[in-house]
Formats: structure tokens, sequence, C-alpha cells
């Protein structure tokens, strides 16, 4: 696993949490218990009712036991993205 994290440094990556929660952010680095910094950090709030909300969070850390899902993010989708008029339900927290 450290050698996929040490390919995320630097780089803009999202972050889907156990509790349902969607991040993203620049990945700064990580540890032995795969524990992750994120500067430059947003939290992504999701609705079925409303546009998504972008709420900044700036420098973040991730327990790594939290982590559901870690991956690069393509700069250029994310920017084509129409969030203002996306409607979707929220992720269900995940139970492991």
């Amino acid at each position: 696993m450290s050698d996929q994290l040490k390919a995320l440094v630097s780089r803009p990556v999202f972050v889907f949490l156990t509790d349902g929660r969607s991040l993203v952010g620049n990945f700064e680095g990580y540890d032995q218990q795969a524990n992750v910094i994120l500067s430059q950090t947003h939290e992504r709030i999701f609705s079925s009712t409303e546009p998504m909300q972008s709420v900044p969070i700036g420098v973040y850390l991730i327990r790594g036991e939290t982590i559901a899902i870690i991956g690069e993010l393509d700069e250029e989708l994310d920017e084509a993205a129409d969030y203002d008029n996306m409607r979707v339900e929220p992720l269900d927290p995940i139970h492991l």
C-alpha cells in the first residue's frame, strides 16, 4: 500500500470516508498506519435537493482506518463537472 500512497504525494486527490463524507485536497503525506495529510482540503457536501456545497477546511489529518477510498483527482474532469446543477443522494456510512 505504501507504494500506492507514495505515488499520490503532491497530487490532488479525492477521499471518501467511512462516515460518508467526501473530501478533495492535495496529498501531502502519510504514515505507516495509512494516516493521510491533505492541504487545501474541501469537504464536498452532496444533497438530493440542493447544489453541492464545497466547504474549505485547509490542512486536514485523516485517520487511515476512516478512509474507504482514496484516489487521484482528474482536475480536468472535476472542473468540467456541473456541480451547481448536480443533485445526488449523500453516501451512507460504511460499516466495516
